[in-house]
């Protein structure tokens, strides 16, 4: 069974894993950025790929400085600047001063911005859920059993001490 929410369920009995399994990385990679590249090609509320992931990321760790938003995306100070005002002026993101530190701001996700970012997830849902009817069953119960690792290689960055 598919369920179309934020977060895709797939209910099926997982395959049994066979102990000697070898992933063909590259295959695999090529497959995750296909993947990816079909759940943004919707409308992103006139949004590049790095203000939506700067946005997420306010939502998710905010309110938050605006040097930790640049290390959190890795990006420059002269592009979070743009960034951050392309934010401002869509009424995504307030930036809010710092109490004690004048030159300090914070940035926090606005009730538009949550919505934008709801719209968004509930359109890439959707378009993964009509692509996961196309699959059968064992296909699905390949793919459930893959999720947990599938989240684990999402998590954890193997370049990064922190994420082991």
């Amino acid at each position: 069974m598919i369920r179309g929410r934020t977060d895709v369920a797939v209910a099926a009995a997982p395959p049994p894993a066979a102990p000697d399994a070898e992933i063909d990385a590259a295959r695999l990679r090529v497959a995750i950025a296909r993947l990816s590249r079909r759940l943004r090609r919707h409308e992103l509320a006139g949004l590049t790929p790095t203000q939506l992931s700067a946005l997420a990321t306010v939502e998710r760790a905010g309110p938050l400085r605006l040097g930790d938003l640049a290390a959190a995306e890795g990006i420059a100070p002269s592009t979070l600047t743009r960034l951050v005002t392309a934010l401002e002026e869509r009424g995504y993101v307030d930036r809010c001063p710092v109490p004690g530190d004048a030159r300090a701001s914070t940035l926090a996700i606005t009730p538009a911005g949550q919505a934008v970012l709801e719209r968004i997830r509930q359109e890439s849902t959707s378009v993964l859920a009509d692509s996961l009817r196309t699959l059968t069953s064992e296909q699905l119960a390949t793919l459930a059993a893959a999720l947990p690792a599938l989240e684990q290689l999402a998590d954890v960055d193997p370049r990064d001490p922190r994420s082991r």
